[in-house]
């Protein structure tokens, strides 16, 4: 009897106890999740994907129309100023050129030589007709000749001279750096240039792009045979959400990601952005240089990147979870004060994918709850249980959405 009366006085302070417990519980409100507000450094930077271009590219065509008779490059090639793309068939005007050479060759050799010759033998004739003259002239003036032979004599003398004088400007025509010599030179340089023009060359240093061309094609001028993109100045062009202009700023810096190399991230710098949207996609293109350029980077590589558009060294930060009602730069959080839960309207700064900045409504070591849209009673009692911030960035894939996530220092 005495065990029977014990079980029972146990069972009915466990009913009891189990009572007043509840009635505890119950007086003191629900169990709620929350976060406890302290100061963090944060990195707001906004997130998109992008792709790699070059900042100036350079189309290549040949001067001439003509016959492909050797290509050199193809696409990914590195050119130097110089280096030679293709070769056109060029006979017709190697022969040109030789036929031009050797009239250069013939008038240094033996055209100017001649006349040298020449002009001397018409000076010796000249001189062998002076001397006639004179010696007629003493004969006439002694009645031993005629008059006519006198003047026969003389007329020699004339076609002489005449005969030097031609000489003398056949001669100076020849001479180093006269017509001759300057009108065959500029022909043959003619020529040559011309020749030069069967070898298509770069003008610039970089990487060939596209090529347009075969052995054996018959190429016209102006038709594009090859693109290069020069190699001294690359950039990431990226459309942004025109929610994010007004956190844009050039000269931002930010880390761009190749989506081939995800383990090789590298900097780049904000130096442009449109003065105008695109009105369909509600865009806005910016372009971000890249001045240590990777040697994996290539033209059109699509890239991430995560522009910094601001950071404090100390913040006081809430999860983006505990805010309700976000209307701009102001939210509601519903903040516990003595046991129970109050609405409280905070003022947001840095804005994120995961946290954000509260610059007024909220102190250091206040508790929010996880839940704002609770259905609870303002100044309803809680029971408060604090879980960890989430991960900065990883709930969504933020580059697909281009939002804002912050991420601590």
């Amino acid at each position: 009897m005495r065990s029977i009366r014990y079980v029972r006085a146990t069972a009915i302070l466990v009913l009891l106890l189990g009572a007043a417990y509840g009635v505890l519980g119950w007086s003191q409100g629900p169990q709620v999740q929350g976060y406890e507000i302290a100061p963090l450094p944060l990195l707001q930077t906004v997130v998109a994907a992008g792709r790699v271009v070059t900042e100036s590219r350079t189309q290549v065509s040949s001067e001439l129309a003509g016959v492909v008779l050797e290509r050199r490059v193809q696409e990914g090639d590195q050119v130097q100023p110089g280096d030679i793309l293709l070769v056109l068939r060029a006979d017709d005007i190697g022969a040109q050129v030789r036929q031009a050479e050797a009239a250069l060759e013939q008038l240094l050799t033996m055209t100017r030589p001649q006349a040298t010759l020449a002009l001397e033998n018409a000076q010796t004739k000249l001189a062998q007709a002076a001397r006639e003259t004179v010696r007629r002239r003493a004969l006439a003036e002694r009645s031993v000749l005629s008059i006519e032979a006198l003047e026969q004599a003389q007329q020699q003398e004339q076609l002489a001279s005449t005969a030097v004088e031609a000489a003398s400007l056949t001669v100076a025509a020849l001479a180093p750096g006269q017509v001759e010599e300057v009108l065959l030179r500029e022909r043959l340089a003619v020529l040559q240039a011309l020749l030069a023009k069967t070898e298509v060359r770069a003008e610039v240093a970089g990487t060939v792009l596209t090529r347009n061309v075969e052995p054996g094609d018959l190429v016209q001028p102006g038709r594009v045979l090859f693109t290069i993109a020069l190699g001294d100045k690359v950039e990431i062009r990226v459309p942004l959400d025109e929610r994010n202009l007004s956190l844009l700023a050039l000269q931002q810096s930010a880390v761009a990601v190749a989506d081939a190399y995800p383990d090789h991230p590298f900097p780049a710098r904000m130096t442009y952005i449109a003065p105008s949207i695109d009105s369909q996609r509600g865009t806005v293109e910016v372009r971000l240089t890249v001045d240590q350029i990777p040697e994996f980077l290539r033209q059109d590589m699509t890239v991430s990147v995560n522009i910094e558009t601001g950071r404090r060294e100390q913040a006081l930060a809430v999860p983006n979870d505990a805010l309700a009602d976000v209307q701009g730069e102001q939210a509601q959080v519903m903040v516990l004060r003595e046991g129970r839960g109050y609405r409280q309207q905070v003022t947001l700064g840095l804005r994120g994918l995961a946290m954000s900045e509260v610059l007024s409504g909220l102190a250091a070591g206040d508790r929010v709850l996880a839940d704002p849209t609770a259905a609870l009673a303002d100044g309803a009692r809680v029971r408060f249980t604090a879980s960890p911030a989430p991960l900065p960035g990883s709930a969504v894939d933020s580059a697909s959405r281009n939002e804002l996530p912050v991420s601590f220092d």
